[in-house]
């Protein structure tokens, strides 16, 4: 199984310095530092996170992006890009927090693209009791034609705008999304939203790299989220009991320094019936605006780019866990 911890946000503890432990101490210790905001002609993608650079190109960041780069990827997302980040092991890992302990639970599965985490989520869940919500009619189509997930509802809507009304889903989880939104926190405050009281999220990512050259593509790509960015999003949005748990593909041994594509799962319990107490201002991005196509294209091509070096990254992991012996870092 892949290496897994569960941190409590309120036993986090932070010392000077600017990057992660590589590894796992008994008592976790995160490193973090702190970024100078600048002013930047790029969207910001989220208000809230003081922590990190707003200046980051994030080429995939927006959702106009994110539509075309997964109208391509799904033609490939099960066989080539899941083997190498999102591992059915994994998946299993990380939607444990989730406590689908019953089959008769609502289930919101937001951005399930090809529906790979609903299968997983349908292991425990009714599928009539799921709903699939996905902005890529693309990814819809492929988890459409899965067996298992015929009785799933299928929605195509925006993660920041969810069509559902409030107090209604037990559970929210969203897997690989997290990344593609504008402003997180607008997508964690409407997970908040649309669950009842005492209804859990699980938000499952990426996490930011300490190596630089995985820090200079991650910052290219779209956003890799700190650990401590996840707890403050889940705590202003209005969840308690929030805790992240590590994930991660088995044959990196524990290594993080280059960034995962999936290396958390993140969740909160929400305490009291309604909205959440968290005040927004209008959305970050507006998809219906005109959009340069030249300079659409150049966004595309670069963040395709940066895609590349994480679909190798695995790849590269897997060669030196063949190589390096058992028991030796890598």
């Amino acid at each position: 199984m892949p290496s897994s911890l569960l941190i409590s946000a309120e036993n986090l503890k932070f010392i000077n310095g600017s990057d992660f432990l590589p590894s796992f101490p008994n008592k976790t210790l995160l490193k973090y530092s702190k970024y100078t905001r600048t002013v930047s002609l790029m969207p910001k993608c989220s208000l809230s996170a003081s922590s990190r650079p707003i200046s980051q190109p994030r080429f995939i960041q927006h959702k106009k992006e994110a539509f075309w780069f997964y109208r391509f990827l799904s033609i490939i997302y099960d066989h080539v890009i899941n083997p190498g980040h999102w591992t059915e092991d994994m998946r299993d890992d990380a939607l444990e927090p989730a406590d689908l302990y019953s089959r008769n639970l609502t289930v919101v599965d937001v951005s399930g693209g090809t529906g790979f985490t609903t299968l997983g989520i349908v292991k425990h869940v009714n599928a009539k009791n799921v709903t699939i919500l996905d902005q890529s009619p693309h990814q819809l189509a492929k988890a459409k034609k899965k067996e298992e997930l015929k009785e799933c509802k299928i929605v195509e809507g925006d993660a920041e705008d969810l069509p559902f009304p409030t107090d209604y889903a037990d559970r929210y989880i969203s897997a690989g999304s997290i990344e593609y939104w504008p402003d997180p926190q607008r997508g964690i405050k409407e997970a908040y939203r649309v669950l009842r009281i005492g209804g859990k999220a699980c938000i499952i990512g990426p996490v930011y790299p300490t190596f630089w050259l995985s820090r200079f593509f991650a910052d290219m790509w779209m956003l890799f989220p700190k650990e401590e960015e996840y707890i403050e999003w889940f705590k202003k949005a209005g969840f308690k009991d929030v805790k992240l748990k590590r994930i991660g593909p088995k044959w990196y041994r524990g290594v993080r320094r280059h960034g995962l594509i999936m290396g958390c799962s993140v969740t909160g319990v929400k305490p009291a019936s309604g909205d959440s107490p968290l005040q927004l201002g209008p959305k970050a991005e507006d998809v219906k605006k005109p959009v340069n196509p030249f300079v659409f294209l150049a966004r595309f091509i670069l963040g395709a780019i940066a895609a590349t070096y994480f679909v190798l990254v695995p790849i590269y992991m897997w060669l030196k866990n063949q190589i390096v012996p058992k028991g030796m870092p890598i």
